[in-house]
């Protein structure tokens, strides 16, 4: 019995001395992110990181201590560190049995952060969730509204320049298809400039083939010249045959006494 209440006794210590240290590093990383975070317009990044690491600390002393893993991500979440900071913020808004407005606090800071990686539908519904636990938080109100709006505009926005390469696309097919019959009414008037080259030079071809089979072939004037020589000459030879017979029956006339 003795034994057993020492070493509950020793358990309790063990824990009271693991919640000192743990509170002890909370604190530390507190001090930290508000030294950093004093002025917006010269923020130290390196008192970030050091109020990264004693968070860190904190939760390996108690990995469900919530203002460990609230502050951690808050501290990452400055730091640029959005995707790890996400993480935190999804394990802080998920723990049970907290205060409403902590995890409103959690969900808030959740939909910043996916606000800051321009994913609006997530952001919008970390909004939702951050006023479903504290629905009187008026900066959760603004920025639920304004997240709206940019998704809106952007909507509008993808619809005007979806709108835009439609007609774009559209203008461009219109442009290849006259492109096209310009083209192909080219290649028709190239193609009979061709076929009249061809035809003419056929023609050409047959018309010295037929010289070639023709060589004696004479023209219509010779031919009617050389057809009026022949008629004269006939015309002569007549003529003599007829003067002949003429002589010829003169001298049968006279007596050969």
């Amino acid at each position: 019995m003795t034994r057993y209440l020492m070493l509950s006794l020793f358990t309790i210590l063990f824990l009271f001395s693991n919640a000192q240290q743990e509170r002890k590093y909370i604190r530390q990383g507190n001090r930290e992110y508000k030294k950093a975070a004093i002025d917006s317009a010269h923020v130290d990044s390196t008192k970030f990181v050091n109020a990264e690491s004693d968070y860190r600390k904190a939760l390996d002393k108690d990995p469900n201590n919530w203002a460990g893993i609230y502050n951690l991500a808050n501290s990452l979440y400055r730091q640029r560190k959005l995707e790890d900071a996400t993480k935190q913020y999804m394990a802080a808004s998920g723990m049970e049995n907290k205060d409403k407005k902590e995890v409103a606090m959690a969900f808030h800071n959740l939909g910043n952060t996916y606000l800051e990686s321009n994913k609006l539908d997530e952001a919008i519904e970390a909004y939702k969730s951050s006023l479903r636990n504290n629905p009187s938080d008026l900066e959760t109100k603004y920025n639920l509204a304004w997240a709206q709006d940019k998704l809106k505009k952007q909507q509008e926005q993808q619809q005007k320049d979806d709108q835009d390469q439609d007609k774009q696309d559209k203008d461009k097919d219109k442009k290849d298809k006259k492109e096209d019959q310009s083209q192909n009414q080219k290649n028709d008037e190239q193609k009979q400039d061709k076929n009249k080259q061809e035809q003419s030079q056929q023609q050409k071809q047959d018309q010295q083939q037929q010289k070639q089979q023709q060589p004696n072939q004479i023209s219509k004037e010779d031919a009617m010249r050389l057809l009026e020589a022949l008629q004269n000459d006939e015309k002569s030879v007549q003529e003599k045959v007829q003067k002949q017979k003429v002589q010829s029956k003169k001298r049968s006339s006279e007596k050969d006494w």
